[in-house]
């Protein structure tokens, strides 16, 4: 496998030479904690809504996503001053744009401020800046605004990335990590932010999946910092993102829908979703496992960061690998802490993955080296990174 260092525990704690390394991780999060116990009633109390099917169908997906707190943008101050979020059929895409545009800006400098601070170096040493987010649209873009409360050099390179959706973390580092490896010494940010109020509706019985959207997704930021040949004694690499892989399913277009209205955005999930999945699965896996000479029998030797898009897609992929069912403890525990934060969740997942490996590793067990960093977005896209644990 190269130029790798391993150390007691079978970990190596150096990366092969030119290839991109995760140096830190940060996120941040907006002051409103949602319990998922008291969602319902707060929605539609929020809403001044009052249909009893639909509040039951609510009760029962809040049950189902195994979601237990979040955090959202949406306040009481909010919908004091912006009443007509909540009123049917109004337009108020411009009020959304307002809200949410700050926002995202805000959670994106706190989650950015964190990594920076966790990597250890100036802020002077950023070279380029890549920016995620599904939950705004402006021009300049959102990494012009983050560059600036960051206070980044007017010389740092920006890509933006909108609307990629829950693949849209996983989508970044892939971006990053050509960075890197391209522009020997530089130092990538990749920043995510999402918040729920661009697509903030009212109940409906015209939109009942819409529903789905109000037990499963929350707000929040996350950020990476990305590059090759890190120096030991400054930084403390925990991944090496060694190989990665996009591919989109053709004639899928329609199962994850995004649509920008005079009302925000309409999503649309369709159910085949998990099912698509499930049946692609196996083959995107192998292709990336076979770089390092895995099969598919050996997904238990693996470590899995998966975003958890809902429980329905970790279920099926849990069932379709046999993988043991702790492989995804940390997609799990994201889902439940944070719900479907889009993009920024696998930020969190790969926090917890770090904190399994920490406990296994005291408690003397043994954990994967190699493992796999997934989401799923709209085309529908499969991302994947094939990943080294460096430190634990």
């Amino acid at each position: 496998m190269g130029s790798e260092h391993v150390v007691q525990g079978g970990f190596p704690m150096k990366a092969n030479a030119g290839n991109a390394t995760i140096l830190a991780l940060g996120k941040a999060f907006p002051h409103q904690l949602v319990m998922q116990d008291f969602l319902v009633d707060g929605y539609f109390k929020d809403t001044n809504s009052d249909d009893p099917e639909l509040k039951q169908k609510l009760a029962r997906l809040c049950k189902t996503t195994t979601v237990k707190t979040r955090y959202v943008v949406m306040s009481e101050e909010i919908l004091e001053k912006y009443p007509e979020l909540t009123t049917e059929g109004t337009p108020t895409i411009k009020q959304r744009l307002h809200i949410c545009n700050e926002a995202v800006t805000k959670m994106a400098i706190e989650a950015s401020q964190a990594c920076i601070k966790k990597w250890g170096r100036p802020t002077s040493d950023i070279t380029h800046l890549v920016y995620v987010s599904s939950s705004e649209a402006r021009l300049p873009g959102g990494d012009l605004y983050l560059a600036k409360g960051l206070g980044l050099s007017p010389q740092t390179k920006r890509v933006m990335l909108y609307f990629s959706g829950c693949s849209g973390g996983v989508a970044g580092v892939r971006v990053a990590k050509d960075i890197a490896e391209n522009n020997p010494g530089s130092r990538v940010l990749l920043a995510t932010s999402e918040t729920t109020i661009i697509g903030y509706k009212p109940p409906s019985a015209n939109r009942p999946y819409d529903l789905v959207g109000v037990a499963l997704f929350g707000d929040g930021a996350g950020a990476m910092m990305i590059g090759s040949d890190p120096e030991l004694v400054s930084e403390n690499p925990l991944f090496e993102v060694h190989t990665a892989l996009q591919e989109f399913l053709p004639g899928t277009e329609k199962t994850i829908d995004g649509r920008v209205t005079e009302e925000g955005i309409s999503f649309k999930l369709e159910r085949e979703l998990p099912q698509i999945i499930e049946d692609h699965i196996e083959g995107f896996c192998g292709r990336l496992m076979g770089v390092v000479g895995y099969d598919n029998k050996e997904y238990n030797k693996m470590f899995w960061a998966v975003h958890p898009g809902g429980p329905a897609i970790l279920n099926r992929m849990e069932k379709r690998l046999d993988l043991s069912p702790e492989k995804l403890n940390a997609s799990r525990r994201a889902l439940a802490d944070y719900g479907n934060a889009s993009s920024n969740t696998i930020v969190y997942v790969l926090e917890y993955i770090i904190e399994e490996s920490k406990k296994m590793k005291r408690e003397g067990e043994g954990d994967g080296e190699w493992g796999m960093i997934l989401a799923f977005g709209p085309g529908v896209t499969f991302e994947g990174i094939l990943a080294r644990k460096l430190a634990v």
